[in-house]
């Protein structure tokens, strides 16, 4: 299974359609969005696909996502998430507090810790569990960050590409 993660689209519509297109050539079909859509127009384009999300810090129109996830039959699930995808577990949380990746990470409980936020696109491990920030799309964020990553769970790999 191909996983897709992204983080802080910030209603970057135009972000959003490179990352899709980008997506769905790449044969993924799930994505989890680590929070920061900021409002429901870019909620569309994720149609087609298993979308989860949690909410990041600056989505204000809760009420919106909510019914912009029913209609694309998405879930949002609330500040954080725990999925089991492809036989691998992911923690998905938007990611404010470092403190709490970290205590996610070092639960051993997770195959993957996925956050956003920081605007900075990385990868490392803790033990057995591999941190994964995407990247961003907020518009002052550097060239290097403005990625999306992909899980292949059954080779166990992660790659970035950029958008």
């Amino acid at each position: 299974m191909r996983v897709g993660i992204i983080a802080d689209t910030h209603d970057n519509v135009a972000a959003v359609e490179r990352m899709t297109a980008l997506f769905r050539e790449a044969g993924v079909e799930t994505l989890l969005h680590c929070g920061d859509f900021v409002a429901p127009p870019v909620l569309p384009f994720f149609e087609g696909f298993s979308i989860h999300g949690v909410l990041g810090n600056n989505d204000g129109e809760v009420a919106g996502l909510e019914a912009g996830f029913e209609a694309i039959g998405g879930e949002l699930h609330g500040r954080f998430a725990a999925l089991e995808l492809g036989g691998k577990r992911f923690a998905m949380l938007h990611g404010e507090s470092k403190a709490e990746i970290e205590d996610y990470a070092e639960s051993g409980e997770y195959d993957y810790v996925c956050y956003g936020h920081h605007h900075e696109r990385e990868e490392r491990p803790v033990g057995e569990t591999t941190v994964i920030n995407p990247g961003a799309h907020f518009p002052t964020v550097p060239d290097e960050h403005r990625t999306v990553a992909i899980v292949d769970t059954a080779a166990d790999e992660l790659e970035f590409r950029r958008v």
